[in-house]
């Protein structure tokens, strides 16, 4: 049996908080659990003390009894320094993905090939034509409407 130390959820719809739990890894999120060791309330704002309560005394014995925690539930713990949590580094996160670059890569090449010429019409010169008056026009939009 491996244990695990992780979220379960509880609240209502749209109003979620979280029980932290020492759990068998094979139970379901919100399913049976071994004991409640803590809660966490993501609706208070992040300088709130009851946004994380843990039970620090009962981490470390389940801790010592070898249950393992979830990314989020370490990084509580590393906050309150009950574990250490070893910062990732993920160069790659920023890098669109392949279909993207092949994308970027047929438009760069698109724009760098030359454009073929397109053979310039002369452009008649006309006479600009003369506006009509405004009578004439708001007696055209009565003959129209009447």
């Amino acid at each position: 049996m491996s244990l695990k130390l992780r979220l379960s959820r509880a609240g209502a719809k749209k109003r979620p908080f979280y029980r932290i739990v020492v759990a068998d890894s094979h139970s379901p999120r919100d399913g049976r659990f071994i004991e409640i060791v803590g809660t966490y309330n993501p609706i208070l704002p992040k300088t709130d003390d009851k946004r994380v309560v843990l039970k620090s005394e009962r981490i470390q014995h389940w801790l010592g009894v070898g249950a393992q925690p979830t990314d989020r539930v370490l990084r509580f713990l590393d906050a309150a320094g009950l574990a250490k949590r070893t910062p990732r580094n993920n160069p790659q996160k920023a890098m669109p993905g392949k279909k993207a670059q092949e994308r970027a890569e047929a438009a760069a090449a698109k724009a760098e090939a030359p454009a073929e010429p397109v053979p310039a019409e002369p452009v008649p010169a006309e006479a600009p034509a003369e506006p009509a008056p405004a009578a004439d026009a708001a007696e055209g939009a009565e003959a129209q409407a009447g």
